[in-house]
């Protein structure tokens, strides 16, 4: 199966079966290398991404751990995702972003890393930062909402409602090198700050004081 048909029936499925509604997608360059952070819920956070109205030239990171999910992996494969070991520094997987990033691709990430297991945000890795410094492309902050019970709903018979909001892409500025590390915590921080502030309160997780949030 080619990626435009698995983008059409993932398409139609989110369409006949929930309730999803996609805000503020003027902020979405229409061409060009971008990195979409998003807070991670559920399974089905990929597929919203991988249909979203602007950019079906859109790849992803996922961890490999997925791989030994027949039906995820072949998801995965499909998809042109990009696996990635999070369990170690893994550069091979790095660099493959880089490069699809530097063909002008956009690309889907979870600068926690995980799952949450409370609904809210978690500390996250430096990695998404480095990956943007890398390439020198900007950074969407994306907040998804409601996908964390989508499948629960669903083995009820009700549609769930799901939220997909992009916020305005921001660059990160070229950091002294003998800064480096406290620049990339610092940056990682306003990030997920950035992704917190689109969020309802309930899903801000430890970013929930709303004095720290831009």
């Amino acid at each position: 199966m080619k990626k435009q048909t698995l983008q059409s029936i993932v398409r139609f499925l989110l369409r006949t079966l929930t309730r999803t509604h996609y805000y503020g997608i003027e902020n979405i360059p229409k061409s060009g290398g971008v990195i979409f952070a998003i807070n991670h819920l559920s399974y089905i956070d990929t597929p919203l991404l991988l249909v979203n109205p602007i950019r079906p030239d859109i790849t992803a990171l996922v961890t490999t751990k997925y791989q030994e999910r027949a039906l995820i992996s072949w998801f995965v494969r499909t998809a042109e995702g990009i696996w990635i070991d999070r369990d170690v520094a893994d550069f091979s997987a790095i660099r493959e972003a880089a490069k699809a990033l530097n063909k002008g691709l956009a690309l889907g990430i979870a600068p926690e890393g995980t799952r949450t297991t409370t609904g809210g945000l978690q500390k996250a890795k430096p990695g998404t930062i480095m990956l943007a410094m890398k390439a020198n492309v900007p950074i969407i902050p994306v907040a998804i909402t409601g996908s964390e019970n989508a499948f629960h709903a669903l083995s009820k018979f009700r549609r769930p409602s799901l939220s997909v909001t992009f916020g305005k892409p921001f660059v990160i500025p070229q950091i002294e090198p003998g800064n480096r590390s406290k620049a990339l915590l610092e940056w990682t921080d306003i990030l997920m700050q950035k992704i917190a502030a689109l969020l309802p309160e309930e899903y801000r997780g430890i970013f929930a004081d709303s004095e720290t949030l831009p």
